[in-house]
């Protein structure tokens, strides 16, 4: 039986993109079975060019921003019944095989959890944006190949996860592991759900076979802003803290401590260190008040540890090298 398939694509006063977007999609070899704008209170007629221009596009809207996470998890609940969604920022242009390619990825292996395209760079397209995340000890985690050469990111690759501008994800997985956390809002949440899915022993794979071009911070409209700077750091502090164990936050602590305090210098340089400070203060608070959202340490996944602890501590190499 033919897999179903939607493509959920979150948007915020995205009237500059969208229709480039949707047109795009119009355009796949493989269409998607569904496609859904999850609108999170935009002002700017985004809704009304999209009711009258692409009758096709299912509209969820909400009266106001409920974040990135608001907006897939109200696509992603749209979809029920699918066997994978597509998460695809409206700041992109895919290319005609973008949901054939991903639908291919994905089928490979059952135990894949979610496959992320080769995002290039709209304003030059022959440097990548991002063929997927890692994370590392320090605290950070990191674009692969950001800025680079496209002809460098050519080969499938095991990641530690994928960035949900634009990656398929298996949605019985998510039955088992939960949808993308609404405490993060945005920034670090698809870090998070693929880390929940590799501590289950799934895995997150480079598709590069599956491109977009992709603008890049079209929503909040700059690489650094306060807004960003304190829901990154409110967010990595939450993510350390839910994802993992006791002991692994020991081993971790020395280079965590230190990593965190290279960002709050390098912010403070960069005229955020109040926000950056500010945003550490409120992931902890978020960290007291989630308790219940930890996810518990089971020892018959202490291999899946081990394997991401690697990860980890490579990262830290690979960040340093890079």
């Amino acid at each position: 039986m033919e897999p179903k398939v939607s493509v959920v694509i979150p948007n915020y006063n995205g009237i500059e993109f969208n229709r480039t977007c949707l047109d795009a999609m119009r355009r796949q070899t493989r269409p998607a079975d569904k496609i859904i704008v999850v609108d999170n209170g935009s002002t700017d007629g985004s809704l009304e060019e999209i009711r009258d221009s692409f009758p096709e596009v299912e509209l969820i809207c909400f009266p106001e921003n409920t974040g990135f996470t608001g907006a897939v998890n109200a696509g992603i609940r749209a979809s029920e019944g699918f066997d994978y969604v597509i998460l695809l920022n409206n700041d992109t242009e895919a290319d005609i095989h973008f949901v054939e390619e991903l639908l291919r990825a994905i089928q490979v292996n059952k135990n894949i959890f979610s496959c992320q395209a080769k995002m290039l760079k709209m304003d030059d397209p022959w440097k990548m944006d991002d063929a997927g995340d890692y994370y590392c000890s320090f605290g950070w985690a990191f674009a692969r190949g950001k800025g680079k050469s496209a002809e460098l990111y050519t080969k499938p690759k095991a990641l530690f996860s994928c960035c949900a501008g634009a990656s398929i994800y298996r949605l019985s997985v998510m039955e088992e592991i939960g949808m993308f956390d609404e405490n993060h809002f945005a920034y670090l949440e698809d870090t998070d759900i693929g880390w929940r899915a590799r501590i289950r022993g799934y895995r997150n794979i480079f598709a590069p076979r599956a491109k977009v071009l992709h603008v890049g911070s079209a929503t909040t409209g700059s690489q650094y802003n306060d807004f960003k700077v304190k829901n990154t750091s409110r967010n990595s502090i939450y993510l350390v803290y839910k994802n993992m164990p006791t002991w692994q936050i020991l081993l971790n602590l020395p280079l965590l401590i230190f990593g965190f305090t290279v960002k709050a210098v390098y912010f403070i340089r960069k005229g955020f260190g109040r926000e950056y400070i500010l945003g550490i203060g409120r992931g902890f608070a978020l960290c007291r008040k989630n308790r219940d959202r930890r996810i518990p340490y089971d020892k018959k996944n202490f291999r899946h540890y081990m394997r991401i602890q690697m990860e980890l501590w490579l990262g830290c190499i690979r960040r340093l090298i890079d």
